[in-house]
């Protein structure tokens, strides 16, 4: 039976609530059956995640969607007699990680940790971060397999601590499974999942949990919450938006309300033109729409951003009317205001803040295109 956050709480000695770091105590026990519940870790948009920190430095993070509770523990720190059920042990340092979950590349850039990621899972062309492609590259990270082939024998021999998967691993249950059978831990990454922006942007602060290094990736959100700062204060001008991109076979693809990019063009100003799209309560953060369905909303759209993630960057409004000439008639491509976002803009998952200030802030409520 699993425990639930609460119960494995409340099965651990209280000690008072403070306001502190996850801090090592300089000195531990050889073995120990209790940990000492010190205080929750503050977050402030994120809610994919929770983290509680105990007095010898341990953490317990909590990926709640995902079933999974990990408790880091720090280098020195007694061995634990006793695991609760359902909780997967990290011993720190924490490396030689698989990264199938691109998006958390961005993340362990700006702590300065790419080198605690030694295997992957795309191959070096498919890395738009330049530094995880040059580790690539030059061999000290090595291609692992994708999510549902992985090369268990490298990962084995490279002594894996830790696979982080995107949820497309779900497709694939006996993979994961065969992970952890193998004593290769798998945390699902859920930063997607979060529907405000900065939510998805504090998930660097489970890394750095993570990592031991929760000090730096605190100061790290704090910037880049500063820098929007005004941007946040920003009156919406009621210019509305439309964010998607085109299917193989011609339909649009849009992100639902309830998004982070969707709550990202309405914290820029703009108001996001698909509201209450089938399907809002799955789990999937865009749908697909017919192009006569998509160009009877989009037409009178203000604004109009191109995903360019899938099928690559769009360089001309040519292309984009190669790929639906419909789109000849809408008020944004006859006055101009159409934007393309890089190919890069979900694997630099850090990138979002600068995203809402340049290409949203700007086209939907200060500068015409």
């Amino acid at each position: 039976m699993k425990l639930t956050r609460a119960q494995f709480l409340k099965a651990l000695p209280a000690a008072a609530l403070v306001l502190a770091g996850c801090t090592a105590a300089p000195t531990a026990p050889a073995d120990t059956d209790a940990l000492v519940f010190d205080h929750a870790y503050p977050l402030d948009y994120a809610t994919q995640f929770t983290a509680d920190c105990y007095a010898d430095g341990s953490t317990l993070l909590t990926i709640p969607d995902a079933q999974a509770k990990f408790l880091i523990r720090p280098e020195g720190a007694a061995t634990l007699r006793t695991v609760p059920a359902g909780v997967t042990v990290l011993q720190q340092p924490v490396q030689n990680i698989y990264l199938v979950s691109t998006s958390a590349m961005d993340l362990f850039r700006a702590l300065e940790a790419i080198d605690k990621v030694t295997l992957s899972g795309v191959e070096a062309d498919g890395w738009y971060i330049p530094e995880a492609k040059e580790a690539m590259e030059q061999g000290r990270m090595e291609y692992a397999g994708k999510y549902r082939a992985p090369d268990y024998e490298l990962l084995l021999s490279r002594s894996c601590d830790l696979a982080i998967e995107s949820t497309m691993i779900y497709h694939t249950p006996e993979v994961k499974e065969q992970l952890e059978d193998f004593g290769v831990p798998v945390l699902v990454e859920r930063s997607s999942y979060e529907n405000h922006p900065l939510g998805r942007m504090e998930w660097i602060k489970l890394y750095g949990l993570l990592l031991g290094r929760e000090d730096a990736a605190a100061e790290y959100f704090d910037t880049q919450v500063e820098k929007l700062r005004d941007i946040l204060q920003t009156e919406n001008t009621g210019k509305t938006v439309a964010f998607f991109y085109i299917t193989s076979n011609g339909a649009a693809n849009v992100r639902k309300s309830g998004d982070y990019l969707a709550k990202a063009i309405e914290l820029a100003g703009g108001t996001y033109l698909f509201q209450d799209l089938p399907g809002e309560d799955n789990a999937q953060a865009t749908t697909n729409l017919q192009m006569e369905a998509f160009y009877a909303k989009a037409k009178q759209a203000d604004v109009l951003i191109y995903s360019s993630t899938i099928d690559g960057e769009l360089q001309t409004m040519e292309e984009l009317l190669e790929k639906s000439p419909v789109l000849s008639d809408c008020k944004a491509v006859k006055e101009g205001a159409v934007w393309c976002t890089g190919k890069n803009l979900f694997q630099e998952s850090l990138g979002l803040g600068d995203l809402m200030v340049d290409k949203i802030g700007r086209a939907s409520c200060r500068e015409r295109v």
